[in-house]
């Protein structure tokens, strides 16, 4: 399914007149072809498929190293009130048979979930799942702490409030030692 530009345009100039406002004002003239525009590429993630960026490289004696990415920047599109929440996400992994991803892959792979409605507990499961089912590793983590507008420009107004989630998977969630390193990676100060 592909962006329909000229129905999002249709939608926003019906907005502008819902809520009262005049369409055809200068400052509004382009605001829905601007926002149709701009949906296009908030919502890239769901044209895409994260599958391309699973090229690995074989690193002999890697087995068992933890590879992590701290600090991914992300925002993506709530899906129950159409704001945006922004935030940080965490990925790591255990490769397995000495296979490893690019790093820049990671964020690639990020981004291509959040790019689309999402809420975020669904967005950590799915980074989560699919680095476990489509690399050859022995167990993934992901973490992700984020900012939720619906939380604090409406509704409980909750401003700076962060909302964290977390998946692990494989020997992560089945070796409490491997977890705890984890956490320790994600708590340490970057110098």
């Amino acid at each position: 399914m592909s962006i329909d530009k000229h129905k999002i345009e249709a939608a926003i100039k019906d907005l502008i007149i819902a809520i009262g406002e005049d369409p055809d004002r200068e400052g509004l003239i382009e605001t829905p072809a601007r926002v149709a525009n701009m949906y296009e590429e908030l919502f890239s993630g769901m044209e895409r498929n994260p599958k391309q960026y699973l090229k690995t490289f074989d690193e002999p004696n890697n087995d068992n190293d933890i590879v992590f990415v701290k600090d991914i920047p992300l925002h993506s599109m709530c899906e129950h009130h159409l704001l945006p929440f922004v935030g940080k996400a965490h990925v790591a992994y255990v490769p397995k048979n000495n296979k490893i991803i690019g790093l820049s892959k990671l964020s690639r792979i990020v981004n291509c979930f959040a790019k689309r409605l999402q809420v975020q507990e669904r967005l950590t499961s799915e980074i989560a799942d699919f680095i476990s089912d489509n690399l050859e590793t022995y167990g993934t983590a992901v973490i992700i702490e984020a900012e939720h507008l619906c939380m604090t420009m409406r509704g409980a107004k909750v401003y700076g409030s962060k909302t964290q989630t977390s998946k692990f998977t494989g020997i992560f969630r089945a070796d409490v030692d491997k977890r705890l390193e984890v956490i320790s990676f994600l708590l340490s100060k970057s110098s």
